[in-house]
């Protein structure tokens, strides 16, 4: 049995894997580390399976860590509106002051790579966004954050810590049901920039969070990282995605 730690538990997408690792009891040994006790509760009725803890705390990070085969990273920087926008402009972000992109997608992320080797993690799963290899992407202007800049550094650490890793680069995030598309992987923002068929780029969190549950039970895997959207649900070419052993075989290491 695994023991895994899952950071950003009570987000979106945390959530999400944090639950299908615990639907699987016989495979995982699941934590959660969250900053709000307030949340999990809210979440999840009890903080039975959680930390409770900032990543930006490394004694924490590190207690957590104790024992644990694998970590899967899912905090990321979340951009709040100053104020509703005045009719014809566009509203404008910025970050509550301690959780700007470089604390929270860098230095937060640096804590846990850094913890988990101490630890002797043996693989950290790593959820991060697809548009990084554009200084210009819209997402790096909100409240000047560069927010997929930080990201992009953080997943280069990772690379270099010496652990194995598996980055995922989800397109836009859907809160749609997964388990019903067609899952597409790439690199190097190719199917940001030229999408087959000029479908859209994005995909269902459910199906991120079982692309993160597979991850830590296949070997090819390993030392990958890569980006991934869906098809349509109504595409009648798409073929539902089951065979992840497959998907991940048609992935790269490296950035």
């Amino acid at each position: 049995m695994k023991k895994v730690l899952v950071t950003g538990a009570t987000g979106k997408t945390g959530s999400l894997v944090l639950k299908k690792l615990l639907q699987r009891s016989d495979q995982f040994n699941t934590i959660g580390f969250a900053r709000s006790r307030e949340k999990v509760q809210e979440l999840f009725d009890s903080t039975e399976n959680f930390v409770i803890g900032d990543i930006k705390d490394q004694a924490i990070l590190e207690s957590a860590l104790k024992g644990c085969d694998s970590l899967v990273i899912l905090t990321s920087a979340i951009p709040r509106m100053k104020a509703p926008p005045q009719p014809g402009k566009r509203p404008e972000f910025d970050f509550a002051p301690d959780s700007y992109p470089e604390v929270i997608d860098w230095l937060g992320q640096k804590n846990q790579i850094d913890a988990a080797k101490k630890a002797q993690v043996k693989q950290i799963v790593l959820v991060g966004s697809m548009g990084g290899t554009n200084p210009n992407h819209p997402l790096n202007s909100l409240g000047n954050g560069n927010i997929l800049i930080w990201k992009r550094k953080a997943e280069a650490y990772l690379i270099d810590s010496g652990i194995n890793y598996t980055i995922i680069r989800a397109g836009g995030l859907l809160d749609e049901p997964g388990g019903k598309r067609e899952l597409l992987v790439g690199k190097d923002d190719k199917l940001l920039t030229n999408p087959p068929n000029g479908i859209k780029t994005s995909i269902p969190r459910a199906d991120v969070a079982e692309l993160v549950v597979q991850a830590l039970t296949c070997d090819e895997a390993i030392n990958k990282a890569f980006d991934v959207i869906s098809k349509p649900e109504d595409d009648p070419s798409a073929v539902i995605t089951s065979d992840f052993k497959n998907l991940f075989s048609q992935t790269t290491s490296g950035l």
